[in-house]
């Protein structure tokens, strides 16, 4: 594939051609691009699950059979050398193909099969995703889907770079969309959350300002947001509490602990009888929820099929999740025989 320019690139007398096909392996080259991507050998054993002893041999063996340094090592971690950057954008084009190869073949079997991985924030998948995967693995049991929870950050990241087939995020003015393919999905709202006895409990709507002299409690994927929106209103913001989950931050409100925002989707029947929810008056309060595919490659079957799953079930039509839980839900009816 591209062995051939690999060669001509590096141009090392030394490099053996036939060694690098006979032992250099699709797993090898995968652990160099994770030791590149994690700036440590020992992240990357670990992310491959494999002992960092093993990792260092298996770097340590491409790099003889290459007869140059393709990793520099210092105090901060390894970075590839310039031969190295020659084999990383190889093994991409490598694994790209290879993936290429995988869509071809699963659209002439005429069944949807294979692999799929998804990447997702936590505030996606436990409302918006859960019950998807759920179907889609009861309607197409021959697809492998493994879904990994990450940052929303990363999320782009994962995917541009081939990690996953499909990111699930909300959108950031600070995320870089290049190598990736983006499907509006849909969007939600960020609600403030307060205690009932709160001050605030009795309006329908707040700002940012009123929340932050509060003591606003600060969800990791909203920390960003919450700084920026202090300094275009010309005030420091400091959270007395930094938590990874919205689901937490909802807790220490119920606890009493201060106030927070949160997606709205994170919201149920039973919490809005231990918290009074409050619309959230700023323009940013509007989530936009994307789908990414790297655009390096075709979308493989599988991954078509779940887009198309998700695009087809939305949740609750144009309704609010607020509108849908405040709607008194239908009796239970018990009959009494004799």
């Amino acid at each position: 594939m591209q062995i051939p320019e690999l060669i001509r690139e590096v141009q090392m007398g030394t490099f053996n051609r036939l060694h690098l096909i006979r032992q250099v392996d699709l797993f090898t080259l995968r652990l160099f691009l994770s030791a590149i991507e994690e700036r440590q050998i020992g992240l990357a054993a670990i992310r491959e699950n494999i002992a960092p002893s093993t990792a260092t041999k298996r770097i340590q063996m491409l790099e003889d059979i290459a007869g140059v340094e393709l990793l520099e090592r210092g105090p901060k971690g390894v970075v590839p050398s310039a031969a190295g950057l020659v084999l990383e954008r190889c093994a991409r084009s490598i694994f790209g193909d290879l993936d290429a190869m995988r869509s071809e073949i699963a659209l002439l079997t005429g069944a949807v099969r294979g692999e799929l991985s998804i990447v997702s924030a936590r505030t996606i998948i436990v409302p918006l995703l859960a019950r998807v995967i759920g179907e889609f693995g009861g309607e197409y049991p021959q697809v492998e889907l493994a879904l990994e929870e990450t940052e929303n950050a990363d999320v782009v990241r994962r995917v541009a770079r081939g990690d996953a087939d499909l990111g699930v995020f909300a959108a950031a003015h600070h995320l870089d969309l290049s190598g990736v393919d983006v499907t509006p999905y849909r969007q939600d709202r960020l609600v403030a959350v307060v205690p009932p006895n709160h001050a605030l409990a009795t309006r329908d709507a707040v700002g940012f300002r009123e929340l932050a002299a509060g003591g606003l409690i600060a969800p990791s994927s909203l920390l960003g947001a919450f700084r920026a929106a202090a300094v275009r209103l010309g005030m420091e913001f400091g959270s007395p509490h930094r938590v990874r989950s919205g689901e937490v931050a909802i807790g220490l409100v119920q606890a009493g602990l201060g106030v927070t925002v949160v997606p709205e989707c994170l919201l149920d029947y039973a919490l809005l009888s231990r918290v009074a929810v409050l619309d959230f008056d700023e323009h940013w309060a509007v989530r936009h929820i994307h789908l990414a595919t790297p655009s390096a490659r075709p979308k493989s079957p599988a991954t078509r099929a779940f887009i198309a799953q998700l695009l087809d079930r939305p949740l609750d039509g144009d309704a609010t999740v607020r509108e849908v839980l405040r709607t008194p839900a239908p009796p239970t009816w018990v009959i009494l025989t004799d």
